[in-house]
């Protein structure tokens, strides 16, 4: 940079002497608002990456992860593109906005406007900082969407499927959601309360994942019957990075650096750890063990059911959401889903339809008893609302509201969901091949997670060639770093491959 006193000239972002900087501006909250973004996407990427790449089965432990980094790249282009205007630009029917381009540098650097939809009695939001934050902080909610979604289908989904699947969902499901609860839509007029995505998010995934693993079909039996983590510790460090990037999820929804920010943050985390420490006592009382991958999903259902809440309730209530978070769900996962038959129909990978869509569910409805007034009032698009707890027709009426904005949700996303995967399946098959499923990530990606041998595996050089990986190809070379990759001798018979056992 230029001394300006040797005669050299300040650049204007750094100097306002000239009024180039709009007198709106707030770094303050633009530089929260920037990071908390930013938490947000490192949920995604690494934390879900790390996550969904270690709670698999070894054989699937590159392709679940490489699910997670497509969806948030081939999300932030769509965005840009059309979705972001579609979630939260001008309206185009009550229930979504119109398509257009955000990639300008007018556009970028303009005011952000929430709603750009205003009607008569809904004020329009005005935050200090400019719309390129405001696209990227709504891009990384979209991209993580998508990434939970993916939990449902890991271990048998068509790539190429997967590779068309995320930026038709994003448009005709995600987008409707967005706009609907969030970018003055008709839900968003009528004082449903959603604070940071537990219907918007969640229940969109939950329900959305739950409803394409019926279509895609099941894993094959013996991953069913068999599918334990590759690795525990890793999947703690992922599931560390979702825990903590929540306070981006839940502490960037007021859009400033405000008092309602700080408190969303208290309750997010008061309600992971109540819910946490509810899910594994249950474990120890009824299977007689502490289970980490247990822990792991009270606490992300604890998360979920605080995120349509976070700004809106007081700690008690926080408190209150965390205990029936990590009940509910747990009860639905580990004794309803054994005895319910139509559950048991559907291969949900992770569980998603417990961790997401009952959690976002009950986190939507508890919303409608626990938003306490004033707090409501810094927040919810219509003002004197209350949750029924507080008393009065008005919290009623807003049970109700919530009740059917989640109806809304669920019905929305089991047909756009049925009807893009039939679409899709007209031209591309949704699931992998048999001879795939069986091999995993080495036949799909023509990589593997550990580039190790002699752990059950034996090698076939109809698959692997006369090495575990064609280094050349990879840019390994003969340069020695490729010292893990232990070359078994090849068979004297090539013509008489002996079988893969997985």
């Amino acid at each position: 940079m230029a001394d300006a006193t040797q005669g050299g000239v300040v650049p204007s972002a750094y100097n306002n002497t000239g009024g180039t900087l709009p007198d709106w501006l707030n770094k303050g909250d633009n530089a929260w608002q920037m990071t908390a973004a930013t938490l947000v996407g490192m949920q995604s990427v690494p934390g879900l990456v790390i996550l969904y790449g270690s709670i698999v089965k070894k054989k699937w432990a590159i392709n679940s992860a490489f699910m997670a980094f497509y969806a948030f790249a081939a999300v932030l282009i769509c965005w840009v593109i059309w979705a972001y205007k579609m979630s939260f630009g001008d309206q185009l029917i009550p229930i979504w906005g119109k398509a257009g381009l955000v990639w300008g540098y007018k556009t970028m650097q303009a005011q952000a406007m929430l709603p750009a939809t205003q009607t008569r009695d809904v004020p329009m939001a005005t935050p200090f900082y400019p719309l390129a934050t405001m696209i990227y902080f709504q891009f990384v909610f979209a991209a993580i969407c998508l990434i939970l979604l993916a939990g449902s289908l890991l271990g048998r989904m068509n790539f190429i499927a997967w590779m068309v699947f995320v930026p038709l969902w994003l448009t005709f499901s995600y987008s409707i959601g967005a706009f609907s609860l969030w970018g003055g839509g008709c839900l968003f007029q009528w004082g449903v309360i959603d604070y940071s995505g537990g219907y918007v998010i969640h229940l969109s995934a939950g329900v959305g994942g739950f409803t394409a693993a019926y279509w895609i079909g099941p894993r094959l039996t013996k991953d069913r019957e068999r599918f334990p983590p590759n690795n525990v510790l890793l999947m703690l460090a992922g599931a560390g990075l979702l825990w903590l990037g929540w306070a981006g999820f839940n502490g960037g929804d007021p859009y400033a650096a405000n008092i309602d920010s700080s408190i969303a943050v208290i309750n997010t985390n008061i309600c992971a750890a109540m819910s946490l420490l509810v899910w594994t006592l249950l474990d120890v009382i009824f299977f007689g063990k502490p289970s980490v991958i247990g822990a792991v999903q009270g606490m992300i259902t604890g998360l979920v059911v605080i995120t349509p809440a976070a700004g809106v309730v007081q700690g008690w209530a926080a408190m209150i959401m965390g205990i029936a978070a990590g009940s509910i769900p747990w009860y639905t996962m580990m004794i309803f889903h054994k005895r319910s038959w139509l559950l048991q129909q559907v291969d949900d990978t992770l569980g998603v339809f417990h961790t997401h869509a009952v959690a976002g569910f009950l986190g939507g409805i508890l919303t409608g008893l626990f938003a306490e007034p004033t707090l409501a009032n810094y927040f919810v698009a219509r003002t004197n609302e209350q949750g029924a707890f507080y008393g009065g027709h008005v919290g009623g009426r807003q049970l109700a509201k919530q009740l059917v904005g989640a109806l809304f949700i669920i019905g929305w996303n089991l047909a756009v969901t049925s009807i893009i995967l039939n679409v899709i399946r007209l031209v591309i098959p949704l699931r992998m091949s048999e001879n795939s499923l069986i091999i995993g990530d080495d036949a799909i990606h023509g990589e593997e997670a550990y580039a190790l041998w002699g752990d059950g595996e034996k090698y076939d050089i109809t698959k692997h060639g006369n090495s575990d990986y064609d280094d050349t190809q990879h840019g390994l070379g003969n340069n020695g770093l490729n010292v893990g990759h232990a070359r078994p001798p090849a068979p004297a018979a090539p013509a008489a491959a002996p079988p893969v056992d997985l």
